[in-house]
């Protein structure tokens, strides 16, 4: 079975494009991400663009991995035992093979949810992504 893999960014970008790791990471101290995020569920991604920093469009692209994927322990060990949100990342670029043309993001009663937590969690010196 062929997996379907996304990426929510806020980047603007066209087929055959590839997103790699070493850019700010969107995330707590914007520090050079070593890897590249990627998710196999739409909710995932749309969560990616809503909270990507930047003033670009939001958008999620439909990627290629260019190489190995793992779990993204900062979800899978953490938060979600068995990886149910199918998030994962690389060391190697994921190639855009696509773009999600319509989506319907959070509402933004969820949205301010999720922006609190994080903020929380930054407060407390834990940095989600790594």
């Amino acid at each position: 079975m062929h997996m379907i893999y996304y990426h929510g960014t806020r980047a603007d970008l066209g087929p055959g494009d590839l997103i790699a790791a070493g850019h700010a990471s969107n995330y707590g101290t914007r520090k050079a991400a070593a890897w590249v995020y990627l998710t196999g569920t739409l909710d995932a991604a749309i969560w990616g663009a809503e909270l990507a920093r930047g003033e670009g469009r939001e958008r999620i692209y439909i990627v290629a991995p260019t190489g190995e994927i793992v779990d993204d322990p900062n979800l899978t060990d953490r938060k979600f035992p068995g990886n149910p949100t199918r998030s994962y990342r690389s060391r190697t670029p994921l190639r855009v093979i696509g773009e999600v043309a319509a989506w319907e993001g959070h509402s933004p009663e969820q949205l301010r949810h999720m922006r609190e937590a994080l903020q929380r969690l930054e407060a407390q010196g834990i940095q989600a992504i790594d």
